[in-house]
Formats: structure tokens, C-alpha cells, sequence
């Protein structure tokens, strides 16, 4: 039976199309491995998009959910579990002081993160009026929700679905300028990712991430950061925003979070913990007992392991040789962007061809903005396996002919 066309018509004829898949099916995944139905093996450094910190099947973490799985599914926020409870611990151990609510995705915790916002400007009210204005940055990816996509300024997000939720505006990344000249009377939030993920790889550096808090402190703003892509370990610190050593008032994360499993949380500073009240907010399915065990194990295996540790010191060398690649053939490549195992070159040329030839030549990879290749490797990925990357970029490269048009 040929399963891969099975698949290809269970999809065409019963999956709405709002994406475009790649002419590939999955079955298997181990470690930083995944194969396709044909059998056919990849290294996969596009990592569900961030979301398996653990690669696929890690040992541990299959045997936590599996416990958990036969103990206690689901309760709803009706009624307590310990597992939340451990799990809010390591996550305000690694925050700070302050409380999490859970949710079940990037987007999920960005429309809390909004509605925190919403709140505090409610409680600085005044004879000006309701202040509900939230300044974001250009190139910002924060979601598809209303919420979300009204932070969203790509017209590829928001277009068909007009008119967006009133009160964002959008200032220049690392142009502390730009964002002092969108405060008002009526904001209440300034809103940015660490390190913008769909816009191509760009990271908030530390002054302008200063600025920002002394921004919000003078206009008494919440500083909110969205951690759902480059948190979790990803650049070698649990949170991004730890090699600045700024303070936010809020953090947004998902993705690797779950290591697999859907979760998502905002953690909240104890100033304004008290913002969200009994009915204010809530999920059906946040914080299960399963998703938490599986969370759990994500934490655990980061320590165990010291996947923050090994991050640190395995990307150093690892972009150092991207670079070197990036060197060698600059008819194709520009630059290499990002830090730790949230990486993206950036090319001369539309970069989808080129995905699709790396996939074919065995590397998994995803576009970021209109002209990067994003490069994001489970953090228990060996340095074997990062030098197998870059030689299958490096040969890629030096057999494969560039378009004639530029990417725009």
C-alpha cells in the first residue's frame, strides 16, 4: 500500500487548506531524527517550530506522560492538582518572584498578555480616560487570535480579516526613539519578543531592552515580553531576556514549554498579580495534570542533562561555522543572525528553494521573514549533529543555483 498517497488524499479531501504542506509525511521521530512514510531519514533543526526542546521521544519525558496518562488525564481548573502547582514553582524559580497562569499556546498566553494590559491601563484610569494603547515592534509575531493578530503588523496575518482590534501602534526594534514618540496618555504596555521568531531572527539587544524599562517605569507602562519562541532554553539562558539582565513585568511562553505537548503560559510579577480576578480569564484545558506532568519533564530533563549549559557551549562553535559557510558562498547567504539554537541565515534569494533542497538533501529547516532560513535544533542536540548541519548547508550551497531575482 502506498501509505504516502493515502496521507496526501485523507489531507486533500477532508484538511482545509490554510497550509501549505510539504510534500513529505511523517511517522517516527527520535531524538533529533524524524522519517518520513517512504522511510527516508532527517535531521530535523525545524523542531515543530520550536516546540521539541527535547527532540522527539526523549525517554524520560514519554515515560512521565505515559504515568500520567494512566493516572489523571484532565479535572479542569475547577479543582487543584499538584502538578500545576510544581510546575508554576520552577517557572516562577526561573522568573522571579510572581504567579503563572496556564494556557495551551503561544497565541493563548499573548491574548492573556493583552488582556493584563487591558487591566492595568483599567487601573490607572484617570480624568484622561481608560488608557488601553499597547506599543509593539515592526515585524512583530504575536499570534492569529484577534489579540494577536492586531499585534501582528505583517499584512500576510492580517489581511482578509479587518478591521483589527483598536489601540496598537508599532515602533522600530532597537530604536528606543521610535517607541518613546508612541507613548500617550491612553498606553498602558509595551509588548515585544526577545527575539522575533516569523520576522526573520532579529533580537531586542540589551540597551534598547533597558530603555524600554525605564520607559515604562517613567509612564508607569508594563513591560511585557514575549518569550514563546526564543524561551525555554533556546539561546542557552531559560528565558531570553536573562542576558540583558532586564526585569519584565510579564512573560509570555509556550512552544518548548510542553516539549511536545500544547502548553503555554504568562508569568506575571507580584505587583500586578493581583490584576486578574476569579472569572477574568480561564481555559477549559490550561494547566492539565497531563500537559503539566509533561512540562514537568521538560524542566527536569534541562536540569539533569544541563541542556543550558550545553547550549552555551556547543552554539558558539556551531555559528562560528555557519558563518564560515556563509563566508564561502556569498552569492547565497548575507549573514547569520540570532543566538544559541535560534539561529537564521540570511539570503540573497528567496529562501524557499533553498528549504526545500536542504530537506531533500536530509535537513529540516523553516523560512523566517521574507529572506532567512531559520535553523532551531533540539537543546540535547549533539555537536555531531550541529557539524552534520552545517556540511549538509555547506554542500547544499555549493551545488545549487540561485534564482535570478532577488527575495524582496
Amino acid at each position: 500500500m502506498n501509505t504516502n498517497r493515502d496521507t496526501l488524499s485523507l489531507y486533500n479531501e477532508n484538511i482545509l487548506g490554510n497550509y501549505a504542506w510539504a510534500p513529505v509525511s511523517m511517522v517516527r521521530g527520535e531524538r533529533s531524527r524524524i522519517w518520513d512514510e517512504s522511510g527516508k531519514c532527517y535531521l530535523d533543526f525545524a523542531g515543530g517550530i520550536a516546540v521539541n526542546a527535547l527532540g522527539h521521544s526523549h525517554p524520560h519525558w514519554v515515560k512521565r506522560v505515559q504515568e500520567q496518562a494512566a493516572t489523571l488525564v484532565h479535572c479542569s481548573n475547577a479543582f487543584r492538582h499538584q502538578n500545576q502547582g510544581l510546575l508554576a514553582e520552577k517557572l516562577v524559580q526561573r522568573a522571579g518572584p510572581g504567579k503563572v497562569l496556564f494556557c495551551n499556546s503561544g497565541t493563548e498566553a499573548n491574548e492573556a498578555l493583552i488582556k493584563l494590559a487591558r487591566l492595568h491601563g483599567q487601573s490607572l484610569a484617570g480624568k484622561e480616560g481608560v488608557r488601553y494603547k499597547i506599543i509593539c515592534a515592526e515585524k512583530a509575531f504575536h499570534g492569529r487570535t484577534f489579540g494577536g493578530m492586531a499585534a501582528t503588523p505583517q499584512e500576510k496575518i492580517q489581511g482578509g480579516f479587518r478591521p483589527m482590534l483598536d489601540g496598537f501602534s508599532f515602533g522600530k526594534l532597537n530604536d528606543l526613539e521610535s517607541f518613546d514618540a508612541l507613548i500617550d496618555d491612553q498606553t498602558c504596555a509595551i509588548f515585544v519578543e526577545t527575539i522575533q521568531g516569523e520576522g526573520g531572527v532579529h533580537a531586542a539587544n540589551a540597551e534598547f531592552l533597558h530603555g524600554l524599562r525605564m520607559l515604562c517605569d517613567k509612564h508607569d507602562l508594563l513591560l511585557i515580553l514575549d518569550e514563546v519562541q526564543c524561551g525555554a532554553g533556546r539561546t542557552g539562558r531559560y528565558y531570553a531576556f536573562e542576558h540583558s539582565g532586564v526585569r519584565p513585568d510579564a512573560i509570555g511562553m509556550a512552544k518548548g514549554i510542553g516539549g511536545g505537548f500544547p502548553m503555554g503560559a504568562i508569568w506575571v510579577a507580584d505587583k500586578f498579580t493581583g490584576l486578574f480576578k476569579p472569572g477574568s480569564h480561564g481555559s477549559t484545558f490550561a494547566g492539565s495534570p497531563l500537559g503539566c506532568a509533561a512540562g514537568l519533564a521538560v524542566m527536569e530533563i534541562i536540569e539533569q542533562e544541563d541542556l543550558l549549559g550545553q547550549v552555551t557551549r556547543q552554539s558558539g562553535p556551531w555559528i562560528e561555522a555557519l558563518k564560515a559557510v556563509v563566508a564561502r558562498h556569498p552569492e547565497h547567504c548575507t549573514a547569520v543572525r540570532g543566538l544559541g539554537y535560534m539561529v537564521a541565515l540570511a539570503m540573497v534569494h528567496d529562501p524557499l528553494p533553498y528549504i526545500t533542497q536542504l530537506r531533500d538533501n536530509g535537513l529540516l529547516s523553516m523560512r523566517a521573514g521574507d529572506n532567512a532560513i531559520r535553523l532551531l535544533p533540539a537543546l540535547n542536540a549533539t555537536s555531531e549533529e550541529l557539524a552534520e548541519a552545517v556540511a549538509i548547508i555547506d554542500r547544499t550551497l555549493s551545488t545549487f543555483t540561485p534564482p535570478s531575482a532577488p527575495a524582496v
